[in-house]
């Protein structure tokens, strides 16, 4: 058994967090979501199709679009000006790079910080409040029994298409060029003349 087999089945929620148009389209949220996981995420990869599916009051979504993540690299990303404007930013950062969470080796994750106010090609920071905003939902929302399992049920029941009988039915249809067939197949002990 492996530990996602363990992990994916006993999550309440699912952190999909990527920045928009950077993250190829995994299978993972999708597994949470079948074991009625809900999910916090930007909208890349498959988190696009589950929000289509489950409806956006199901899911958790925060962040740039991938139009507006272009847009803010033509424009140009300074962490500097995230870490300036946002406390909690600046306090995370400072923790980071000041030994908070390492008191015996202060320097043991300065390459963190320095890689996010110096060489985040992600711009984390420029999702970071959106981030803290959704997650404070999140917590609302899990307060809240009835409606966390509602939006758990509804996830559940609308995450037929990425069900593998969908997948492999559509991947016979469109790659391998065959219909399914329903012929009844005889039973092991009958005579298999087809």
């Amino acid at each position: 058994v492996t530990l996602a087999e363990k992990i994916i089945p006993a999550a309440d929620l699912s952190e999909q967090i990527s920045t928009a148009g950077t993250e190829a389209s995994g299978t993972g949220n999708m597994k949470f979501m079948l074991n009625g996981a809900l999910t916090i995420g930007t909208l890349d990869g498959a988190n696009v199709e589950m929000a289509e599916e489950m409806g956006n009051d199901n899911i958790f979504i925060f962040g740039m679009t991938v139009d507006e993540v272009e847009a803010l690299k033509r424009r140009g990303y300074n962490a500097w000006d995230y870490y300036n404007k946002i406390p909690e930013a600046k306090q995370c950062i400072d923790q980071i790079s000041g030994g908070f969470f390492s008191p015996n080796n202060p320097e043991e994750f300065r390459d963190i910080s320095d890689v996010l106010m110096k060489w985040d090609r992600f711009f984390l920071l420029a999702d970071f409040e959106d981030y803290i905003k959704t997650q404070d939902k999140v917590s609302q929302v899990y307060q809240n029994h009835t409606k966390w399992t509602e939006m758990a049920i509804h996830n559940i029941a609308s995450s037929g298409k990425f069900s593998s009988d969908r997948t492999i039915e559509d991947y016979a249809r469109e790659i391998w060029g065959v219909e399914p067939s329903w012929k009844v197949l005889p039973e092991p002990h009958e005579h298999k003349d087809m």
